[in-house]
């Protein structure tokens, strides 16, 4: 049995072979074991567990490049991480063994042979030591709790770890629920007790001697640990007191990493991190979201965020950027285990992060990821909903707070109340207002309508003068030549719409909602509760991590003063939990690749000609007729949508600032470039590149052809030709154009209109 003053004293043959390091470090910082870990020093970094699902591990070191650090075929999927010194020890997913490895050679186990085909359950790394608890984190029930220990150490004269057997430890008839280990010595929570004991030549140092609290979770520094009180959630520390100098008093919290001389902890309440210790780092951790795991290394502390499981890194103080830039990669927000979650945690539900092919975020099926649940939100926010057995609570901005449920939260004052009271009678009676002065005026209009005569070669056109919002600009000042295109049509002002009012209309974002994806995340069809069929468009987390809150209002700014009938235009938008999703007009028709080289209906040669037209027009509408002009960037067949009548609209347009005029009218040149490349897509109905073709790329076969004169060789001949082929041949001609090596020899969108306007006249002259 365990002493009763908490430690276990030195034995007589030293437990640990305390070697000297060869580099100096002047702090030191360790954890418990969890998805995400550091390791510490001069050659220290980062690993987390991935949430693709295998419990693969991604890491990055200093240099911020993960390119630097060694591919990880060689290193098992982990179940959970643990850093020390220049090293990282892991539970590997398949079989509960420890595997441990450094940044200089990846492909050797650093564990010794004694311990190395031994199941563990946990495992925690010191600063030269390890110390591993026997049982398999497959297990809902712990069989062993017991605890192996062994050292590693710098050999002198060599850069890389070595191990040494070390023998037996006093702790070997205690079983535990979690271990850390520092500078040496480990700690644990006896599974019995929840008491703490500690064992090593260092253990006395901490003054661990009379606690009789319980404590669930643990975090060691160099020469202190600090747990969290079963009761309480508070945190408390022993041991060298400027390595956390003082912990926080009246907060609770769920999670512990340490750091060099620093602790950082997860708030039970909102999943905010606090930070304290001589670096005193609090004043640099992000306040826009709560996180779900963290690790601390010598001065930087990483966290997988809670609202999109993407990696976020922050430094030891204001001033100090952080050492470590993580990749843009989701990772798993916990370990995995068999054990049913107990009251207060939930089941982390993988479909929040729209992966289909992602159920799951372990290696096996069975296994379940526990968290601690939020009872409450960060500043500025409030809990729309409650925490269940499968999902947290959802913290909705306080901004949209509308009733009393969130005053409280929000602190919303009496005097706001009664005036937001006020607001809302006033608006339900300007929207009745509005609703039946609208519909008087619609009367108006129908009955007694006012037509204008405008005579444009003989012919009139006729449009009613009723007009809500901002006017569409026409496709075409000339129509008569064409077919038949829509009038002048009208759309409302740009919508704010809820979260949860898109997740209702994509079924919650599920897959066979899903229209299409692409770098920036997802295009989901939705139905709004009027009807209306739209197209919601999700970013995915690198998009929102590039694109702050500035950048995309600005973003909305011009989106909401892009409006034409060849444009796939904006409806709304939603910024909501972190999220950022556009709304647009729904396309039915899909897109130009889809019929050239997809398994939708071949198009016509007709509609063909119509579409290059129409898309030209849209194009040109941005460089010339938006301010400040729009560069497409981006112009291929699958970003050439089409409507309900057959129309094309140009979509995914991106909004990047130019610093020159110089910039942008290159940009232009690119834009026409790639609308070469669109028309040959047209006219042969080949792939843009095409690997079973020879040569793959489409410019290279088409070009020589044109020039050659030749240019009947590439016009698709799976579709019937037409009576005449001549405005195929200029229409090849006008890509030949668009395609010169020589940027200045290519026409403007603004020319390709015009032209295209000829030979569109012409074909339907001729057919």
């Amino acid at each position: 049995m365990p002493p009763k003053n908490g430690y276990f004293p030195p034995p007589i043959s030293s437990f640990f072979i305390l070697l000297p390091s060869l580099l100096f470090v002047t702090a030191f910082g360790y954890g418990s074991s969890g998805p995400i870990a550091a390791a510490f020093g001069e050659n220290g970094f980062f690993c987390a567990i991935d949430a693709g699902g295998d419990q693969e591990i991604i890491c990055w070191d200093k240099t911020n490049k993960t390119s630097s650090v060694p591919s990880f075929d060689v290193v098992p999927s982990m179940a959970s991480l643990s850093g020390g010194e220049g090293f990282l020890c892991g539970i590997t997913a398949n079989n509960s063994q420890a595997f441990c490895w450094d940044s200089l050679d990846f492909g050797i186990n650093l564990v010794p042979k004694a311990f190395r085909y031994n199941s563990y359950s946990q495992i925690a790394a010191g600063k030269t030591h390890v110390c591993a608890i026997k049982g398999s984190y497959f297990s809902s029930t712990d069989d062993f709790g017991f605890v192996d220990c062994w050292e590693l150490h710098q050999t002198l004269g060599e850069s890389n770890l070595t191990v040494s057997f070390v023998g037996d430890h006093y702790a070997n008839n205690v079983s535990f629920n979690n271990i850390v280990s520092g500078d040496g010595f480990s700690c644990g929570v006896a599974k019995e007790s929840g008491l703490i004991y500690c064992w090593g030549p260092k253990s006395g140092n901490l003054g661990i001697f009379n606690t009789s609290s319980e404590f669930e979770v643990l975090a060691s520094g160099k020469s202190s640990i600090c747990g969290i009180s079963k009761m309480s959630g508070e945190v408390e520390c022993w041991g060298d007191s400027s390595e956390f100098d003082p912990p926080p008093h009246g907060t609770r919290f769920v999670s512990l990493s340490a750091g060099g001389q620093h602790f950082c902890g997860i708030r039970d309440y909102d999943h905010g991190v606090e930070c304290w210790g001589r670096n005193n780092n609090v004043s640099s951790v992000p306040k826009a979201s709560g996180f779900l795991a963290i690790a601390s290394s010598d001065s930087t502390t990483c966290g997988v965020r809670e609202v999109d499981l993407v990696l976020d890194c922050w430094g030891a103080n204001k001033q100090s950027l952080p050492d470590y830039s993580p990749p843009l990669q989701l990772c798993s927000p916990g370990v995995c285990a068999s054990r049913s979650c107990a009251n207060g945690k939930f089941a982390f539900n993988a479909s929040i992060l729209n992966e289909p092919e992602l159920t799951t975020l372990c290696a096996q099926n069975e296994l379940k990821i526990c968290l601690p649940c939020g009872t409450n939100c960060s500043e500025g926010y409030f809990p729309s909903s409650t925490c269940s057995a499968n999902a947290d609570r959802i913290c909705t901005p306080c901004s949209l707070c509308q009733n009393s449920s969130c005053w409280d939260v929000c602190g919303v004052s009496s005097e706001s109340r009664q005036q937001q009271q006020l607001e809302i009678k006033k608006l339900v009676v300007i929207i009745g207002s509005s609703v039946l002065s609208c519909l008087l005026i619609l009367v108006a209009c129908c009955i007694f309508p006012r037509i204008f005569k405008v005579k444009s070669e003989g012919k009139r056109r006729i449009q009613c003068c009723f007009c809500i919002g901002k006017p569409v600009a026409e496709a075409d000042p000339d129509p008569n030549p064409l077919p038949p295109l829509s009038l002048t049509a009208y759309v409302g002002e740009t919508q704010v719409y809820r979260l949860s009012e898109l997740k209702d209309a994509t079924h919650g974002f599920k897959e066979f909602s899903e229209l299409g994806r692409g770098s920036f995340g997802f295009v989901y069809k939705a139905v709004l509760p009027d009807g209306r069929q739209v197209a919601v468009k999700r970013a995915n987390a690198a998009t929102i991590i590039h694109t702050n809150s500035r950048d995309f209002e600005a973003e909305l700014e011009i989106l909401c003063n892009v409006k034409h009938t060849n444009i796939v235009n904006l409806i709304g938008y939603c910024a909501e939990m972190g999220e950022r999703l556009l709304v647009y007009e729904y396309m039915p028709h899909g897109t130009l690749h889809d019929h050239l080289h997809g398994d939708l209906s071949p198009l016509g040669w007709d509609l063909r000609l119509k579409i290059a037209f129409q898309a030209a027009r849209g194009l040109e509408y941005l460089h010339n007729e938006v301010t400040p002009s729009i560069v497409h960037r981006d112009l291929k067949t699958s970003n050439i949508l089409l409507d309900s009548e057959w129309s094309a609209r140009i979509a995914d347009f991106r909004i990047v600032s130019a610093t020159t005029d110089t910039d942008v009218s290159g940009d232009m040149e690119d834009d026409v470039y790639n609308f070469g490349i669109v028309l040959l897509e047209i006219l042969s109905g080949r792939k843009a590149y095409d690997r079973d073709c020879t040569p793959p790329g489409i410019v290279e076969w088409a070009l020589p052809l044109i020039r050659k004169g030749k240019a009947a060789a590439i016009i698709d001949r799976n579709v019937a030709l037409p009576r005449n082929v001549e405005p195929l041949l200029k229409l090849a001609d006008l890509a030949e154009l668009s395609l010169r090596e020589n940027s200045s020899e290519r026409p403007s969108m603004n020319n390709l209109v015009t032209l295209l306007d000829q030979i569109v006249k012409c074909e339907l002259i001729l057919s």
